[in-house]
């Protein structure tokens, strides 16, 4: 088994995992999102929010949750194999994948010290925000990454499968 498949954790394991790391006097910092179709973008978000903090827990959205956000289409790579490409990156500590449209449920359950989202969210529209504010923790904005969005590699994607240089 690689090494990155032991950071894909339960939502309870990265409970655990969090409040020991925050007994060692350790930030946790959670982000999450679909992750679909990783790219450069997600990496150097990634790595913003490893920055703020010690330890990093990237939460991602399950096969159904993305069909539910993204539309039938989506997700193009099974949640387990997003998963474990994130848990391979090196500013990646845990990852847990959840089921519902919003990871609230997770925020409340790793009590995360630091809430980082994209910079494309306005403030007052990130889940978890209330929660994480309420408990003494804080809630930053990521620096975002202009032109860069899986929504649009993939529409490339779809447009040159159609192309004629796509049939050689």
């Amino acid at each position: 088994m690689s090494a990155a498949r032991h950071k894909v954790l339960s939502q309870a394991s990265a409970a655990r995992a969090c409040a020991r790391a925050r007994r060692s006097g350790e930030r946790v910092v959670f982000t999450n999102g679909c992750f679909d179709l990783l790219h450069v973008g997600h990496v150097r978000s990634l790595e913003q929010a490893r920055g703020l903090g010690d330890r990093l827990v990237v939460g991602v959205n399950s096969d159904a949750s993305v069909r539910r956000l993204k539309g039938p289409d989506r997700p193009i790579v099974r949640a387990r194999e997003r998963a474990e490409v994130l848990a391979a990156l090196s500013c990646v500590d845990w990852v847990v994948i959840f089921g519902e449209s919003t990871p609230l449920r997770l925020i409340r359950a790793l009590r995360p010290d630091v809430l980082a989202k994209g910079g494309d969210w306005r403030m007052d529209a990130i889940v978890g925000r209330g929660d994480v504010l309420g408990w003494g923790g804080s809630v930053r904005r990521l620096r975002e990454i202009p032109g860069v969005r899986t929504t649009e590699i993939a529409r490339r994607i779809r447009e040159s499968r159609g192309s004629p240089k796509s049939q050689r």
